[in-house]
């Protein structure tokens, strides 16, 4: 039995687990992580935390196992994450030890964020992130919760949303496009991809 429903705070741990568990470009990263809240931090928790009302979560017999993500506004949401998001993180990682390369990647960008370029959040001002389990794939999980996200934008005036995806993520790639999204720049690890609503 699969639910597809809105975000509850209880939901915020399988945020965590879900997107470390698909952080390879779409793979388990587990094992390149020590702290295995890292990726979780920067890519999923922050919504759940800060925006609750933009996230939806698929949930099976066995637990939640794959959720949408997102914000409206961009550039408002990258306001709140340095004010109240980022310093606590900061002051947590700062000379933190005995993590992986691949959690150093990972503090370096709760160090210093990237943004998606300006342009293209001019043009789609909304973003998300979605993540599935591979026991949720290929039954059209994916594409119902995107549909869930994107009439509650449309209701809330969105006109446009955009999302990157690991150039080496050729599943999530082969999902975007088809869903309707079009690839919008090619930049060194990522392809961003936008819509208008």
């Amino acid at each position: 039995m699969l639910t597809l429903r809105p975000y509850a705070p209880a939901d915020l741990d399988a945020l965590y687990a879900i997107c470390l568990q698909t952080a390879d470009a779409g793979k388990d990263a587990t094992a390149l992580h020590n702290d295995p809240q890292l990726v979780g931090h920067i890519y999923s928790a922050p919504y759940g935390v800060l925006e609750p009302g933009n996230v939806f979560v698929a949930e099976d017999d066995e637990g939640v196992a794959g959720y949408v993500v997102g914000t409206y506004d961009t550039s408002a949401f990258i306001d709140r994450l340095e004010h109240e998001w980022w310093p606590a993180l900061r002051q947590r990682y700062a000379g933190a030890a005995g993590l992986t390369a691949a959690d150093q990647q990972r503090v370096d960008s709760i160090m210093k964020p990237g943004h998606p370029p300006a342009d293209l959040v001019a043009s789609y001002p909304a973003h998300i992130h979605m993540n599935l389990l591979p026991r949720l794939r290929g039954q059209r999980v994916g594409t119902r919760l995107l549909d869930l996200w994107i009439a509650q934008a449309k209701a809330n005036g969105v006109s446009g949303i955009h999302l990157g995806a690991s150039a080496s993520n050729t599943g999530g790639i082969a999902f975007w496009t088809r869903s309707g999204f079009t690839p919008w720049r090619k930049e060194p690890g990522v392809v961003w991809f936008g819509m208008r609503l």
